[in-house]
């Protein structure tokens, strides 16, 4: 049986990872801040579908919360298949509306932690010749819509430059752009979402079986909805100053309230 970790797991999109991956039978190391939330998805887990899940209490945003995340997944002895790097958040409000001590919060989950945690599993799977990484980024990642989307953005080409830097070694890695998703996500952040159309919602165990459909055919980026993928097309095809201007007037139309 092979081993998943998955940051930010007991809600939201991580959840939906966890929910999946057990009931295909792996086993799984469930990595989140909440002690107790992370226990009484262990037992769930374990007791519905029969594996193992161990649990890792550990805050991203510090140094030690992601060095016991590298421990973790430099284990050779106990080693890890598949890494999901999903954990994350959102700041409400825009630019310099935000403090400082909130923006570099942001940057230490989505970045450095990403870019250690990749490397901490991407190392020890090589040394196997096999293995898997999906990072989770967004949609936002392609528009300009300040640190947020920007630090997408950073998730996704660092994500595909590393993907084409580990082609052969058997190591999978590949960058989840998903649209807005029926989580906690907005609530933690304080954001409205009754004006956010029906279509643009997500289910997230579709997401996640899509996701991981696309890991095994070896797409390196994912966006795993046909709107969402037509949306990012005519986005692609839009000038950059034109596309400003529309995504802060979306932002302030679906963003934080």
């Amino acid at each position: 049986m092979t081993t998943a970790l998955i940051t930010g797991s007991t809600a939201g999109i991580g959840a939906a990872f966890a929910r999946k991956l057990a009931a295909q039978g792996h086993n799984l190391v469930l990595v989140a801040r909440d002690t107790k939330r992370l226990g009484e998805q262990a037992t769930e887990l374990h007791d519905r579908h029969g594996i193992e899940a161990g649990v890792l209490a550990a805050d991203l945003s510090t140094e030690a919360g992601i060095a016991a995340v590298e421990k973790r997944l430099g284990d050779r002895t106990h080693p890890v298949d598949l890494l999901v790097n999903n954990a994350g958040f959102g700041n409400k409000g825009r630019y310099l509306e935000v403090s400082m001590a909130d923006e570099l919060t942001m940057l230490k989950v989505h970045v450095e932690a990403v870019l250690r945690l990749t490397s901490a599993a991407s190392e020890s799977m090589r040394s196997r010749g096999r293995g898997g990484v999906i990072n989770v980024a967004s949609v936002a990642a392609f528009v300009p819509r300040g640190t947020y989307g920007a630090s997408k953005a950073w998730v996704v080409q660092f994500t595909q430059g590393a993907a084409r830097d580990m082609a052969g070694s058997g190591v999978r890695l590949m960058a989840l752009c998903p649209g807005f998703v029926r989580t906690e996500f907005h609530q933690r952040a304080g954001m409205g979402t009754d004006n956010i159309p029906g279509w643009m919602w997500l289910d997230a165990d579709k997401l996640v079986a899509a996701a991981l459909a696309d890991l095994a055919r070896g797409k390196t980026v994912s966006i795993p909805d046909p709107r969402y993928k037509a949306l990012m097309g005519v986005v692609k095809l839009t000038p950059r100053g034109l596309l400003g201007g529309v995504s802060s007037r979306t932002g302030r139309k679906y963003g934080p309230q």
